[in-house]
């Protein structure tokens, strides 16, 4: 535990272009039991390095560009380091940004960046986990190489980088423009050295994200450098140095140059905008506006604990270590996308003004929808409003509400519309300080969009296999959006799209296959796909995105008992589930998704579409089995280690299941403000809402005493095996007993299947 402590700080800061000298506390309390390399082994692909909550900025170590498991450009299994970037993914299975990377080397001047294997070719130094230290807000390493320990923080906009040089005659600092992920293309870039402390410049750059019909799908990013000591800047294109002091084209690099003695600090802040350099600037004079490490480190931890807070737990040293950093995870994004002075890049490539709310980007609706958003609405209902109006922002310049946007594109990545489900959970939470009429508009134009398998819905009232490829995913996905906008229709006294789109929602039983018990492709003819393989996935033909027959046959969030019927009651039911934890682990097809992982049966927890399935054995009566897996998950495929997650973390989904899930309750179906019970991990945790406390407490809580004997509700029998969102916002007490044995709960009222409108 120790190596993730922030110890006090009282470093003199070197003078020079402005710098002073200043020493600060820094305050820790729950951000000793935030350790940010859970998640960098195995598929976790977090990343370490320092950034804010919710901010623009993720400064952190490079180590790697190639393979699925360097997304976040940092894989913990690495011993050397390219540099320093200050834009990053985190958790997704996809690679993008890795902007503005410096690094700092001595010696020969070095362009290449050199191999894992042959460090020493380049300006890529070894590094020990033994010398890296990870908090919230700030990282350290020693450069082995070069003797040089190195130290980043950020605020929303900016970065901050530190480095303690040794004496020598050639220190140096390189800007790789060219840095870039294997897959990603470096469209443009450029530099000016401004004055012997400062430069500037923009890049643009191509990702995961495909051309759609409107945009092409890039980032581009401006960028200020200010450094604290005087520097003489060499300026290279295509790796050969030019006479001249800025640039442009795809291979930019500038090379910092200058004497530094004994344990000299040489500080760099960065500012970034994806609107100009003179935001780029503004951001930094704002938000750094001194040259105060501790100071901005200081801020920056002070807000992380102002956010890790909000839930207090009490809980053994291991548990709480993986309890608040998956808060950490949760709280990372989406990402702050607005200058100070509100500017940002819209989806029309135009300048825009933010106003009254906080622009965001980085929303991974497929995997958040399911729980970091639910837990966004009771921690941060804030955040939400701005969240949907940063989704209404996107409409007006695109033309469709977001699907996965980053920075100013929609990559359209994964499948539904599931801005959806987010908009309607809050509308029914009472959040609403946007436009709600605009908002379904905007729902109800994207479930009605010429394209991903909507026109054969209208078409056919289902989507078949032989005429779309994931037809099945799909569609499934659809119903339960659709279902969505219909709670909504009818509230808002739309009767007439309430019936259209309930209808629509309903149809998930087409694909219910009663030979099989299971999912299945339907065809255009009305047939089953047959043969049938439920073990089959594929990323090319399957009718299934990231998982096979066996996980989405249990997603249906929004009419449970409608699918506990097609079973043939609550007894077929529960032995389908049982097979589903229980089955071989084996999976079919050429170029199975590495997504599906942290498998039991063909339960597969990293990933998405399974997280709710174990607490649907508390709809037909067997909370027992609920707590029993929900146990063994939580123990089994989360870690204090590296490794520590069973996959991607997918800007925190992963890491909010387990936020929901060890305090005791889950948004099964997400939208309906009805939480389900399942099995506390922490004795105690106090939750601020609303200028108010909810807590909950498990009495006798222990490794053996894991099962739920009985509940109380402020200090009442509570006989209901869900609470709701006014529950806890209201503020109270939430009582679990535990005990060795599963608790008997007969007569106990199960959750209900859907929450308005059926």
């Amino acid at each position: 535990m120790s190596r993730y402590l922030v110890l006090l700080f009282f470093i003199p800061f070197i003078a020079g272009c402005g710098a002073t000298e200043d020493s600060q506390q820094v305050h820790v309390d729950v951000l000793s039991y935030v350790n940010p390399f859970i998640g960098t082994g195995g598929h976790g692909h977090t990343f370490p390095g320092a950034t804010y909550p919710s901010g623009m900025v993720q400064v952190s170590p490079d180590t790697g560009l190639e393979e699925w498991d360097w997304c976040s450009g940092y894989h913990y299994s690495d011993s050397s380091i390219i540099g320093f970037s200050h834009t990053h993914l985190s958790g997704t299975g996809r690679s993008d940004l890795l902007d503005v990377m410096l690094m700092p080397y001595t010696g020969k001047i070095k362009l290449d960046r050199g191999s894992k294997t042959k460090p020493e070719e380049g300006y890529r130094s070894r590094f020990s986990h033994d010398e890296e230290v990870a908090t919230p807000g700030y990282y350290k390493v020693k450069l082995k190489d070069y003797d040089i320990t190195a130290e980043v923080t950020a605020s929303p906009r900016c970065g901050f980088h530190r480095y303690t040089f040794p004496a020598a005659k050639e220190s140096h600092i390189i800007l790789d423009l060219s840095h870039h992920y294997a897959t990603d293309s470096v469209l443009f870039t450029s530099v000016n050295v401004v004055d012997s402390c400062t430069l500037a410049g923009e890049r643009k750059t191509k990702g995961w994200g495909e051309p759609g019909e409107k945009y092409w799908v890039n980032q581009r990013l401006f960028y200020a450098i200010k450094v604290s000591k005087p520097f003489h800047a060499a300026i290279a294109v295509d790796d050969k140095f030019i006479p001249a002091q800025s640039a442009s084209g795809k291979q930019v690099k500038a090379v910092l140059n200058f004497e530094t003695g004994k344990d000299e600090m040489v500080l760099v802040k960065v500012g970034i905008s994806a609107v100009s350099v003179e935001n780029a600037l503004e951001n930094l004079s704002a938000e750094i506006p001194g040259w105060d490490f501790n100071e901005t480190l200081t801020q920056a931890q002070l807000k992380w604990e102002q956010e890790l807070a909000k839930i207090r737990i009490e809980a053994p040293e291991k548990t709480r270590t993986i309890f608040y950093t998956a808060l950490y995870h949760s709280l990372i994004t989406p990402y702050l996308f607005n200058d100070v002075n509100k500017e940002y890049r819209g989806f029309d490539d135009k300048i825009h003004k933010a106003g009254d709310f906080t622009n965001y980007t980085a929303l991974s609706l497929w995997d958040t929808f399911r729980s970091l958003n639910p837990l966004l609405t009771i921690l941060e209902p804030g955040k939400v409003n701005d969240i949907i109006r940063s989704m209404l922002a996107q409409y007006d310049q695109y033309g469709l509400l977001p699907v996965w946007p980053l920075w100013s594109g929609e990559t359209n990545c994964m499948i539904g519309y599931h801005s959806v489900p987010v908009i309607v959970d809050a509308y029914f939470k009472g959040i609403r300080n946007y436009d709600v009429n605009k908002a379904y508009e905007a729902m109800k134009h994207s479930a009605m969009q010429e394209g991903f398998g909507i026109p054969e819905l209208k078409q056919f009232g289902y989507i078949p296999y032989d005429l779309y490829n994931k037809s099945v995913s799909t569609a499934l996905e659809y119903c339960y959006d659709d279902w969505c906008i219909a709670q909504m229709a009818r509230d808002l006294g739309k009767e007439e799209d309430y019936n259209y789109f309930m209808k629509r929602a309903m149809s998930y039983s087409t694909y219910f296959d009663q030979e099989y018990k299971l999912m299945n492709g339907f065809s255009s003819k009305g047939k089953f796909r047959r043969p049938f393989d439920p073990f089959f996935s594929s990323y090319g033909e399957s009718d299934w995105v990231e998982g096979n027959a066996w996980q989405y046959s249990f997603f249906v969030p929004h009419d449970i008992q409608g699918l506990i019927n097609l079973h043939g009651g609550r007894e077929a039911f529960g032995r389908s589930l049982d097979s589903l934890f229980t089955v071989s682990s084996g999976l079919t097809g050429e170029n199975v998704p590495v997504d599906i992982s942290g498998l039991i049966g063909q339960y597969a927890h990293g990933n998405e579409p399974s997280h709710h399935v174990a607490y649907l054995y508390n709809y037909i009566g067997q909370p027992g089995k609920t707590q029993e897996r929900l146990h063994q998950i939580m123990t089994t495929l989360y870690t204090d280690q590296p490794d520590g997650l069973a996959g991607n973390d997918d800007c925190g989904q992963m890491s909010a299941w387990y936020v929901f899930s060890a305090l005791g309750f889950y948004p099964v179906n997400p939208a309906s403000g009805i939480y389900v019970f399942g099995t506390p991990m922490v004795n105690k945790a106090s939750i601020a809402v609303n200028n108010k406390t909810f807590t909950v407490t498990a009495t006798g809580l222990s490794d053996k005493n894991r099962f739920v004997q009985g509940v109380k509700l402020n200090g009442k029998d509570y006989t209901k095996l869900f609470i709701t969102h006014n529950d806890i916002i209201n503020g109270g007490t939430l009582e679990f007993r535990m005990g060795p044995q599963p608790g008997k709960f007969e007569g106990a009222e199960l959750p209900p299947s859907v929450s308005k409108g059926k």
